[in-house]
């Protein structure tokens, strides 16, 4: 299994993201659960955009998240400490309609996994790469994806 991790910023559209591995059954040889895996990951991710909007040019970063048990734990408050710009705001429980980046997995499961098969996990790997790079080279697209309610720019009427 892949995970994706995603965050979009909601004035450009810019896209950035991260892919962890395979994350199949609840324990792996090191020991680590899926969740804590996870963590690590989402971790990982939260470095990803400290580096794509630093504390100089940025001075909060705003990070919307679900309740998902890997949004917390040790990893990710280690991440935190280490860029203090970064702030995360926790949506209610059951509140998807609310989070920007949901609005980008239909149409990337669309464009890279629907009515596919992969003989191999690093095609699929691949494949969800290259849905990502389309994103991330077409912030309008990301932006249209939004719609109104979340880019100011954009009239009701478009």
């Amino acid at each position: 299994m892949v995970h994706t991790f995603a965050a979009i910023n909601v004035i450009t559209g810019a896209v950035t993201n991260r892919l962890s591995g395979s994350c199949v059954g609840t324990r792996r040889k090191d020991g680590l659960s899926k969740t804590k895996r996870m963590q690590v990951a989402f971790a990982h991710h939260l470095l990803d955009i400290a580096r794509a909007y630093p504390a100089d040019e940025y001075p909060e970063v705003v990070i919307v998240i679900d309740n998902a048990p890997w949004h917390r734990g040790r990893p990710v408050d280690w991440a935190l400490r280490r860029y203090p710009h970064l702030t995360l705001y926790r949506l209610p429980p059951y509140s998807p309609q609310l989070q920007p980046v949901e609005r980008l997995w239909r149409p990337l499961r669309g464009r890279t996994t629907h009515n596919l098969l992969f003989d191999e996990m690093t095609e699929l790997q691949d494949s969800l790469r290259l849905g990502l790079t389309y994103y991330r080279a077409r912030p309008q697209a990301v932006l249209k994806l939004l719609g109104s309610l979340w880019n100011p720019t954009t009239s009701a009427e478009a």
